[in-house]
């Protein structure tokens, strides 16, 4: 999507639509990697490494949203935000999407201190990551906002992933995948309430060219982390030293 010769798009209505386009293009259920998780076509090694790579980006997550909050001076805001910490991080230690990620890598057979350690991530996967935290503490807060909303699309690819990983790989299990059990409706009331906010004060062309482009950005975080998947363990498998080894 091009934002050249773009009119004020003069409805929330027209605003969300355009929105919704640039995930039709441009969200990452439509990369080869994912295409190839999602069908079976990946060895074991290859789903581990996709999992420890995510998992800095789930990491990363309430702290970038805590980050989002402590910039904040609307308390509506920060009260509906906050809640997506505590799906995060959870109320306990064993609780939360962090915790069901690190059982989902326990589940593949990834020990949990290397995980966590992030010895093992691609480069590209942190730099990815750290320039979502960034643009999010440093852009306006409508562009943080807006960034968020690939949470429009991941109903979607959370079905594919679930179904297509519990048809196709017998190292998968239900108990593995709980993580995505708790994420549709999670996503549902997050990405409604920051659309609301975003059709709401996205009034001026300008706020509206940001917003789109804050969708774009957080769309090619998610991109780039597939890309570098793919050329490390799929095609040509150039594995940066020290990265975690899929053989």
């Amino acid at each position: 999507m091009s934002f050249t010769g773009i009119d004020n798009l003069e409805s929330g209505e027209a605003l969300e639509a355009a929105l919704r386009r640039i995930g039709d293009e441009r969200y990452h259920n439509r990369h080869p990697f994912h295409r190839l998780l999602h069908g079976g076509r990946l060895d074991r090694g290859q789903v581990q490494a996709w999992a420890l790579n995510r998992y800095y980006y789930q990491a990363m997550i309430p702290i970038k949203d805590a980050s989002l909050i402590a910039r904040c001076d609307d308390p509506a805001i920060r009260r509906e935000w906050r809640s997506r910490l505590v799906d995060h991080d959870g109320t306990s230690e064993n609780d939360g999407g962090v915790a069901r990620w690190l059982a989902l890598t326990d589940g593949l057979g990834l020990e949990r201190a290397y995980v966590t350690s992030l010895r093992g991530l691609l480069p590209a996967t942190r730099f990815a990551v750290d320039a979502y935290v960034h643009f999010v503490r440093e852009k306006s807060l409508l562009e943080a906002i807006a960034s968020s909303l690939t949470e429009l699309f991941s109903p979607q690819i959370i079905s594919e992933r679930v179904s297509g990983m519990l048809a196709n790989y017998d190292f998968v299990t239900p108990e593995t995948l709980a993580y995505f059990s708790k994420r549709p409706p999670q996503a549902q009331r997050d990405s409604d309430f920051a659309l609301a906010c975003v059709k709401a004060h996205a009034a001026t062309q300008e706020s509206q060219k940001a917003v789109l482009a804050a969708l774009e950005f957080k769309c090619a975080v998610l991109w780039s982390m597939l890309d570098a998947l793919y050329a490390a363990y799929i095609e040509p498998k150039h594995l940066p030293p020290g990265c975690f080894d899929a053989g």
